[in-house]
């Protein structure tokens, strides 16, 4: 029978740790927890001191004792301390191990799929995620929208990056206890450089793509991309495992990472795409509404594929997931093929709101250069009318997205009305100003093809003011997000709640209140 993990002692905890103990002597005491969030704390925890961000965990370890920690992990040279010290030199991937060896290594009783990439990341998750289901395979999922457990759908937090490492193995260790056998996890270039998936033995590796963002926080493209690898140089790290070990990297084919990639990988690996060379390609495109239907041709398989979403980068998402199953996993092509017809929707993610308008409004996820650029050019093909779009661009980030997307918008778009994103600690006038000044370098012309309107509510009310019989209406950069962050304060947000307040207004139905921001207070 398989041992609980609330039976492990400290010294058992310790024994698989793949790195160097600098000192300290491991208690055989047992372990009741494990946590880097020291009001997490209950007796009998392990308290790990995790440095960097904008807090240095080592700073809580007294106040982690005052509640019970058994035994405290940290990176500084610490003595005189009241409980067991162990020092390691990285605590931040000593906190991934550990809470696997806690929870038991559940990952090693699961098929893992790690999906990482710029966008697309979450469509790609939920199209795997429905075509194995489809295949009769117990399958849970990890994204920065939910941790999907059987029956079972768990909020993974606010924004968008994948959940801590003690949190990534409890959601494995419940799937593993629930009897599922295979799992997709969204991997972010947050969560893999930061080690929040290291211990996750990984079978299967996917990118969408690797364009420009968090480039705040990685430094350059080529950090940003290297975080990315870390996926695929661990593939050929996981251990044996009882179902076996697919071992497969799947490649954007069309994608400028695809040669780095190719190169840094050392395990198989297939290739999806439009292009010439990509062994799982899509052919013969039509454009319907809503969605496309194409044929999926490849050296083993051919099938058609029909589908709700929309946009070519969709059509790369579902070739994705085509690779990673059927090929991958040896999913039968025609399962496949009704797994992804059966997503009509996801979430925050061109997510059509319909309250009997004459337009059309989506709400859509797009909050990097390169999402806005394909989710314009999708929603050209959606409707004949003009193409209003409205988005932000969030503080304290990459600043260099800001022009970049306002540029983009100004060539694709007919009207545009830059607003709130998140802007954090950061003026949102100077935000604002960024962005204008990006749209005017593209020809833009204030008053006429864009608008500046602060308050999020307002630029949603506007652009649904203007909107005429055939136009479409994209809200993006928010999607499924719940919430909008000013100074350092969390306001619950919601575009989709937002645009259906606007739109009841217009219409003069009963709908929901606008949601409240600060800046309403600044008309």
């Amino acid at each position: 029978m398989k041992k609980d993990h609330l039976t492990k002692t400290a010294r058992e905890i310790f024994s698989d740790l793949p790195m160097k103990v600098l000192s300290g002597v491991i208690p055989e005491i047992r372990i009741t927890d494990i946590v880097a969030d020291s009001r997490l704390v209950i007796p009998g925890a392990i308290f790990v001191a995790v440095t960097g961000g904008l807090t240095d965990g080592h700073q809580y370890i007294q106040g982690a004792i005052t509640k019970g920690a058994a035994v405290i992990v940290g990176e500084q040279n610490i003595n005189d301390l009241k409980v067991p010290y162990i020092q390691v030199e990285n605590t931040r991937q000593a906190l991934a191990y550990l809470s696997a060896a806690y929870y038991d290594h559940p990952a090693r009783n699961l098929t893992m799929i790690g999906v990482t990439g710029t966008d697309g990341k979450t469509t790609t998750c939920n199209l795997i995620h429905q075509i194995l289901l489809e295949a009769g395979i117990k399958t849970g999922m990890i994204t920065t929208v939910n941790a999907v457990i059987g029956d079972e759908v768990l909020d993974t937090g606010f924004h968008v990056t994948t959940p801590d490492a003690p949190d990534v193995q409890r959601y494995l260790a419940k799937m593993v206890e629930k009897g599922l056998t295979h799992v997709i996890l969204e991997a972010t270039s947050h969560g893999l450089a930061q080690y929040r998936v290291d211990a996750c033995e990984f079978d299967i590796g996917v990118v969408t793509n690797i364009t420009h963002e968090h480039l705040d926080y990685h430094g350059s493209y080529k950090a940003y991309r290297d975080a990315k690898a870390r996926l695929f140089l661990s593939l050929d790290e996981t251990h044996a495992k009882p179902q076996g070990n697919p071992r497969l990297a799947v490649l954007n084919r069309d994608d400028t990472s695809y040669k780095y990639l190719k190169d840094v990988t050392n395990v198989k690996q297939i290739c999806y795409g439009l292009e010439e060379g990509a062994e799982v390609r899509a052919e013969e495109i039509i454009h319907d509404r809503p969605g496309f239907r194409f044929i999926v041709k490849s050296p083993w398989f051919r099938v058609g594929i029909i589908s709700n979403l929309s946009g070519n980068h969709n059509i790369l998402n579902i070739l994705a997931a085509i690779a990673t199953t059927v090929p991958g996993l040896g999913i039968n092509p025609e399962a496949a093929a009704i797994g992804i017809k059966s997503l009509s929707s996801i979430t925050g993610r061109m997510e059509r709101i319909d309250m009997g308008q004459d337009f059309t409004t989506i709400v859509d996820f797009a909050h990097t250069p390169n999402a806005l650029r394909v989710t314009l050019e999708a929603a050209r093909k959606i409707v004949k009318g003009r193409v209003i779009v409205i988005f932000g661009s969030a503080g304290l980030r990459d600043r260099e997205k800001r022009r970049m997307m306002a540029e983009i918008s100004a060539k694709l778009a007919d009207l545009t009305i830059i607003t709130a994103e998140d802007p954090r600690t950061e003026s949102l006038e100077e935000i604002l100003k960024e962005m204008s000044a990006g749209a005017r370098a593209e020809g833009g012309i204030e008053g006429k093809t864009y608008w500046r309107i602060p308050d999020r509510g307002d630029a949603i009310r506007f652009a649904v003011s203007m909107a005429q019989q055939g136009d479409i209406i994209l809200a993006c950069g928010k999607g499924h997000e719940k919430s909008m962050c000013f100074g350092t304060t969390e306001y619950t947000w919601d575009d989709r709640l937002a645009m259906r307040a606007a739109l009841a207004e217009y219409l003069g139905v009963q709908g929901p209140e606008m949601p409240y921001l600060p800046t309403q207070e600044k008309k």
